[in-house]
């Protein structure tokens, strides 16, 4: 759920990741409080832009986040009231006292009574110090076999006044080796001003962002921007680009024996959570975000 910047208007933004937030109708009462939340709140709102080849079911409806899907973070973390501390990449969890030293790349290391970890199942098997130790053997193989897709997805910034003329919002592409989405961001977002350029992000397939994973970030936008050129042709230069790599999209397989969340040690309190053991989707996150937070209180 990331929101970019154009660096000439920070008022110029691209949903780098998640586009629009799919709610079915089992998710939509058991889940009914957070969207009522984040609806009164204006964080989100009924997508109504014109989406060509989106496969709609039953009961499905559509929400978009007309500050980003950014904002869907930062009004939870807001609301949390919590001391948030980013770019801290996480290196080696210890034992120390009956509490966890979290050594990151730069910086002490700091001490807490408990710990739950989200991020993509693959960086917390990549942790050192007695964290190797405490994963059991059945843990680790469930662990192992999660698994990932794999996309690059491009933002493009504009001038005010320019026009791109298309008659949607987004696009799903299923011709392209390379392309696979397309949306122009403000419109998706019923955000367009005369005084803000639009925004246009492109994600990739999952063929594509596999093969080209370990290439340069400059020639990967290359390749993207040949492609994009056939699809869209004649598109005006933009002012900013920001290409995105993501190594973990999308969960392909999750961790089946442990849904919502893998308990590692009780004494003090190391729990693992995310769209590993559920789905990456909304409703995932707070299915597991749930199953964390009642491990918890059974702990406490």
């Amino acid at each position: 759920m990331i929101t970019a910047s154009s660096p000439h208007n920070s008022q110029c933004t691209v949903d780098l990741g998640a586009q629009y937030i799919t709610c079915t109708s089992h998710h939509a009462k058991k889940h009914q409080s957070f969207y009522d939340e984040l609806l009164a709140h204006g964080v989100l709102k009924p997508l109504t832009s014109p989406i060509e080849g989106m496969v709609m079911k039953d009961g499905e409806c559509n929400f978009v986040a007309p500050q980003g899907v950014s904002s869907i973070i930062k009004h939870y973390l807001k609301e949390s009231g919590a001391d948030i501390c980013f770019r801290q990449c996480v290196t080696q969890i210890n034992l120390r006292n009956d509490k966890w030293e979290v050594s990151k790349e730069t910086g002490s290391p700091e001490q807490f009574d408990i710990v739950v970890l989200t991020m993509p199942v693959p960086q917390i098997l990549q942790l050192q110090g007695d964290i190797t130790n405490l994963i059991s053997e059945r843990q680790r193989q469930q662990l192992e076999s999660v698994s990932y897709s794999s996309r690059y997805a491009l933002g493009l910034f504009y001038e005010a006044g320019t026009k791109i003329d298309v008659p949607w919002a987004g696009q799903y592409i299923n011709s392209n080796p390379c392309i696979r989405f397309i949306s122009i961001d403000n419109k998706k977002r019923n955000i367009e001003s005369s005084e803000i350029g639009p925004s246009l992000v492109v994600h990739t397939t999952v063929p594509f962002g596999v093969t080209h994973l370990e290439h340069s970030t400059e020639d990967v936008q290359e390749l993207i921007f040949q492609q994009l050129e056939d699809i869209l042709p004649g598109l005006p230069p933009p002012v900013a680009t920001k290409c995105q790599k993501w190594r973990h999209s999308q969960v392909t397989n999750a961790a089946t024996n442990y849904p919502g969340q893998m308990t590692l040690h009780l004494k003090p309190f190391l729990v693992c959570g995310g769209d590993g053991f559920t789905q990456s989707n909304f409703d995932g996150c707070i299915t597991s975000a749930l199953c964390v937070l009642e491990a918890l209180k059974n702990h406490i």
